[in-house]
């Protein structure tokens, strides 16, 4: 039996380099993009299927995992991958443009998590892998905005980590440096002149696939040029005077 991967964001980048190392495995392919020729072209590429759709709308989730389902008749990985810069200024605040951000940003990711976990659950088990950054876990002065987001999607992770293994079902994130992909394509030869190294898409891809199987539930992989993925640890939080704990919700 096939294992079978749903990959949003998938026309390019990140997303389509996921895809064919995964394809190359023998995994079969839901691809998922708003960018309908180009994954269109890449699912033929690798015989999978596709939905052109936006994230930023629930149905997109949920048609996507009806697609997987119909096709191939389980689920074993979700790789919750779209996402884009803001460029919001607060300054000059475009309302339009940061629920744009939002929606695919954040709710796309939690759209992705809800429409995936039944069929993950009715097949056995499996594991989700959210594209967040190194956005994600420190200040990015360069966009506010979408750091915001790339903490709610590190948030959402580590506090889903527990619910869900108890499900068989183990979910991660990648928190990848700035990587030569469209989404950096404005900046890239700034980088390139500056000496600074990007990261390829299929550095990233590596870094996603070993973070479907990490064994720890909730796991946060910082990739970086030259270096092999390594999970990321908090600091532990002082808790409050005395050693009280908080009370245990039943």
């Amino acid at each position: 039996m096939s294992t079978v991967a749903l990959i949003t964001g998938a026309a390019s980048g990140i997303g389509a380099a996921v895809a064919r190392r995964l394809s190359t495995g023998g995994v079969r392919c839901v691809l998922v993009d708003r960018d309908g020729e180009g994954v269109e072209r890449l699912a033929k590429e690798l015989d999978g299927a596709w939905l052109a759709a936006d994230v930023s709308s629930e149905e997109a989730s949920l048609e996507a995992v009806a697609l997987a389902e119909r096709r191939y008749g389980r689920l074993d990985l979700v790789h919750l991958n779209a996402g884009v810069t803001s460029g919001v200024d607060l300054e000059n605040f475009d309302v339009e443009r940061y629920r744009k951000v939002i929606g695919v940003n954040v709710d796309g990711v939690v759209f992705g998590v809800r429409a995936s976990v039944p069929l993950l659950k009715r097949s056995g088990g499996g594991a989700i892998v959210a594209t967040a950054s190194l956005a994600g876990l420190v200040g990015y002065a360069g966009d506010p905005v979408y750091t915001m987001t790339k903490h709610a999607v590190v948030g959402l992770v580590r506090s889903l980590a527990e619910p869900l293994a108890a499900y068989n079902i183990r979910i991660g994130a990648v928190c990848p440096g700035f990587t030569d992909t469209p989404l950096v394509a404005a900046a890239r030869d700034m980088f390139v002149n500056s000496g600074f190294p990007l990261l390829t898409a299929d550095d990233v891809a590596a870094a996603v696939e070993s973070a479907f199987y990490a064994e720890t539930p909730g796991t946060l992989l910082v990739v970086q040029p030259g270096r092999q993925p390594m999970p990321y640890r908090y600091a532990g939080v002082p808790g409050p005077a005395g050693g009280q704990r908080p009370p245990r919700s039943e």
